[in-house]
């Protein structure tokens, strides 16, 4: 069974997003908290940046939708995003996890596994793509990230939960 998709269009950093959820992934998580230091864009972030960066983006993703309020999120991502996609555009596109009431902070407790190599493409997007192991369903994702204010921050997502 597959949701509608959406696309998070920003231009020429577009990256679909697919939210199809055939399960709610419950359990208990841990609130990751880690500084940054700024990005610029040439700069790959280090291995453990990149875990609290995918982290980080998915548990805000998590408490935005199980309070069905999409304003924290949406002043964690970059400018650009900000500009093109209000709070409520966000909770409009992410409707279907909201309607499951889906849970996936468990992904804090996991390991990440890699379905690609991070990279930074052409156009300065780090491109961050991988899955966690979580049970009953596996979370995978597709995360793009621009440098923004002085950091990493997310020009567009793909989460699928299956």
């Amino acid at each position: 069974m597959t949701d509608r998709i959406a696309t998070l269009d920003m231009g020429p950093l577009m990256i679909p997003c697919w939210p199809r959820f055939r399960s709610i992934v419950a359990a208990a998580g841990l609130l990751l908290i880690c500084a940054m230091r700024p990005a610029s864009a040439l700069d790959m972030p280090s291995p453990f940046v990149q875990e609290v960066l995918i982290k980080s983006i998915l548990v805000s993703l998590n408490d935005a939708v199980a309070a069905n309020n999409f304003a924290v999120f949406h002043a964690k991502i970059s400018k650009p995003f900000r500009d093109q996609f209000s709070p409520e555009k966000l909770k409009t596109i992410f409707k279907d996890l909201v309607d499951k009431h889906a849970v996936f902070d468990a992904v804090v407790a996991k390991p990440i596994v890699l379905d690609e190599d991070a990279k930074i493409d052409d156009k300065g997007v780090l491109r961050l793509k991988g899955h966690f192991d979580t049970t009953p369903k596996q979370v995978k994702y597709q995360l793009g990230f621009i440098p923004s204010d002085g950091a990493w921050k997310l020009s567009g997502i793909s989460i699928d939960i299956e």
